[in-house]
């Protein structure tokens, strides 16, 4: 049994959203969660297939879009790639029930910004909706720990291969690592620079150095990366 949903503190809520599900209870669950963090029904939009989802981004843009992987027409992978090659700043999120490592790294590296498996219970998948639309990059921790198996980086096996992460540990000052991990946890530059006393300008200089030194393009890659890597937990 689920517990209550916590309840939204933000003034506004960026939308519309776009749902692509094509299974009725999963598409009325999500609604659920999204109402319980403030949103309205119009506010909310579904598409049961690629080509249904194609066709309502064709005529509206929106905030952030919720994706399944397994679709009746297609490989949702494809719909992220094509959503990140149009607008890289797009929130889009997958969840699904699709596990194996070959699907998970597909999707990040397609442009994901998080991964959230299906069976997590409702106040997860609230929390992760929420870290994704403040710039956050929720990972699922089953899918967080798939990574690090696939990659060897459990802490034996970084001991024996430390010439594949200390070279990045090295990379990385202290404080970008900080702000890395403040990234991680869905905070905005904003919020960042407030928590650690530093003007907006700093911490945004800091995150463009992060992305020349881990030679990515956004946070939710640089997040992976630092996390494949054993530098975030």
């Amino acid at each position: 049994m689920n517990l209550p949903l916590p309840e939204t503190h933000e003034s506004v809520l960026p939308g519309p959203l776009l749902i692509v599900e094509d299974d009725p209870l999963m598409q009325r669950r999500l609604g659920t969660i999204l109402a319980s963090l403030g949103y309205q029904a119009d506010a909310m939009m579904y598409a049961g297939g690629i080509r249904a989802a194609q066709a309502l981004l064709a005529e509206q843009p929106f905030a952030m879009v919720l994706a399944d992987i397994g679709l009746p027409d297609g490989n949702g992978i494809d719909l992220v790639r094509d959503l990140y090659t149009r607008d890289r700043a797009l929130p889009v999120l997958v969840i699904s029930a699709w596990s194996t490592e070959q699907i998970i790294v597909t999707a990040l590296e397609a442009g994901a910004t998080g991964y959230l498996l299906k069976e997590r219970d409702d106040i997860e998948i609230a929390l992760s909706i929420r870290s994704a639309l403040r710039g956050g990059a929720p990972i699922d921790p089953f899918v967080a720990r798939r990574i690090l198996d696939m990659a060897g980086a459990g802490p034996a096996t970084r001991m024996k291969s430390g010439a594949q992460t200390a070279p990045l540990a090295k990379s990385l000052s202290p404080r970008e690592i900080e702000i890395l991990a403040l990234v991680g946890k869905g905070l905005t530059n904003r919020e960042i620079s407030e928590v650690l006393t530093l003007s907006r300008l700093t911490v945004e200089c800091h995150i463009k150095n992060i992305y020349k030194k881990l030679a990515v393009n956004s946070r939710t890659q640089a997040v992976f990366e630092a996390r494949t890597h054993g530098l975030l937990p």
